[in-house]
């Protein structure tokens, strides 16, 4: 069963699928909030698989577009990691509202594993369990040494808007992330973490996941060989390791 929603934002509609199985009157199952990477959306082919195969499990999702970001509104140069916590908020406020689902779990790919698990630090007692799929932490470092996807700017001089790839993104994105407590934030998440990295991911470090995996509690590291950022070479795989820990966790 696929529902597309709209949740409101402060002023923005943010756009969502829910996808879930057939359920009889009153008959619960968990729910998996899953959040996109930095300029993809909830389109995202390892995304859709994921979800495909927790519907296969029982398992419901609720994928949804940061602002500035495919359906949703807002302009993507107005985008930070903060305002994509505060849209990840209203998601889970609308989810917990949501009477099918028994409990609710997280799970991020990229910029999106770096929201997941602040969100899960802040709201630690509503998540059962959390995915991160190369968690992009290293947009901390990368906004201190001052470049963005190759191209450099003066951190000391930030311009009102940097360009990169027929984008641009406001001064505002890398004046917060200089600051994130990315890893501070996070570790306060006790429940069980697991982290899915590919060994050979060009965009984020797997150092990244290695230093997630030092200061959580609870949490298993999965380094790829080989592996791209998205997983490309073998997507089932890491959707697997995903899909099996999430379904492990709920039982």
């Amino acid at each position: 069963m696929t529902e597309y929603i709209k949740v409101k934002r402060a002023g923005l509609n943010l756009a969502g699928i829910i996808e879930k199985p057939e359920l009889k009157d009153g008959e619960k199952c968990p729910l998996v909030i899953i959040m996109h990477g930095f300029t993809s959306d909830y389109q995202c082919p390892l995304l859709v698989k994921i979800s495909d195969e927790l519907l296969k499990n029982g398992i419901a999702s609720l994928r949804f577009d940061f602002n500035g970001h495919g359906e949703s509104d807002g302009l993507f140069e107005d985008m930070t990691v903060m305002s994509e916590v505060e849209d990840a908020r209203e998601i889970l406020r609308y989810a917990k509202k949501l009477d099918f689902a028994e409990s609710i779990s997280i799970l991020g790919h990229s910029q999106g594993g770096v929201v997941a698990g602040m969100v899960a630090g802040y709201y630690l007692d509503d998540i059962t369990c959390l995915v991160q799929m190369a968690p992009a932490a290293t947009l901390k470092d990368d906004a201190i040494k001052g470049t963005l996807m190759g191209v450099e700017y003066n951190t000391k001089h930030i311009p009102e808007y940097v360009e990169f790839d027929n984008k641009r993104l406001g001064s505002l994105y890398f004046r917060i992330a200089q600051h994130l407590p990315i890893y501070e934030v996070s570790s306060q998440y006790n429940g069980p973490v697991s982290l899915i990295h590919g060994t050979e991911d060009g965009v984020v470090s797997c150092n990244a996941s290695k230093k997630y995996h030092e200061v959580y509690a609870d949490s298993e590291l999965h380094l790829l060989e080989g592996e791209d950022h998205s997983f490309l070479h073998n997507m089932d795989k890491a959707v697997a390791i995903a899909v099996d820990f999430i379904g492990k966790k709920l039982k």
